[in-house]
């Protein structure tokens, strides 16, 4: 009953309402609750991603018609990328509705970057199969709203940048670290350290250490003064 509120909650928050409410529910269904009767939403988050892909592509070549191939490219790796769909789906509160197995929900799943940007992808691949792709891009374009306009000032790396930062100033490329990894094989978190030269240092946690390393990167640059 109670997750049954919880999807019609999230209905109204994403703006569809299902037609077979099942494919919402699997698409919430992390692998740490599949079993032979109950799917996990790994399948629907392959097709999610390839969906999200089409419409961004879409977006971003009717947004600048004058943009080459090369400008194109970062600024769609900056709205598809997992961190970009675990920042929507924080906005739409998709973690609450979350199924975890109970180790995941005791190291936190429900906040981790990895699970609720997989989600989020299961999410628009469940709308996409419910009502097709119009509903899809509707909806993608909907949540992701002004990201698609400032995408250019989102899409650089923030490991390149503070790479770039810590040149402009004669400092060595900064160094990461693993802090500490924790969680079960199936879904670790790392905890990465960036430092430069001077001592400035920042860490961040995900499930991956590249996602962890962009994190860390951005985080310190975020403190970093923009010149001098």
């Amino acid at each position: 009953m109670k997750l049954a509120a919880e999807l019609k909650a999230l209905e109204a928050r994403i703006g569809h309402g299902f037609a077979r409410p099942e494919l919402l529910a699997r698409a919430v269904t992390h692998s740490s609750m599949s079993s032979p009767t109950r799917k996990d939403n790994q399948r629907l988050e392959f097709l999610g991603d390839r969906v999200l892909g089409l419409v961004m592509a879409e977006a971003l070549l009717a947004n600048d018609k004058s943009a080459t191939e090369g400008q194109l490219a970062p600024r769609f790796n900056a709205l598809v990328r997992k961190e970009a769909c675990a920042d929507v789906a924080r906005e739409i509160g998709l973690g609450e509705a979350l199924k975890l197995g109970r180790s995941e929900m005791l190291s936190g799943g429900r906040r981790k970057q990895a699970l609720l940007g997989d989600a989020m992808e299961a999410v628009i691949a469940a709308v996409y199969l419910d009502a097709g792709f119009e509903v899809a891009r509707d909806m993608i374009l909907r949540l992701w709203g002004d990201r698609i306009g400032r995408v250019e000032a989102d899409a650089r790396d923030p490991k390149t940048s503070l790479q770039e930062w810590a040149q402009a100033r004669g400092m060595p490329p900064p160094v990461y670290s693993e802090v500490k990894r924790a969680g079960p094989d199936h879904a670790p978190e790392f905890t990465i350290a960036v430092e430069l030269q001077n001592g400035d240092r920042a860490e961040a946690v995900a499930g991956s250490k590249r996602q962890a390393e962009q994190a860390a990167a951005k985080a310190l640059l975020e403190r970093l003064p923009a010149s001098g």
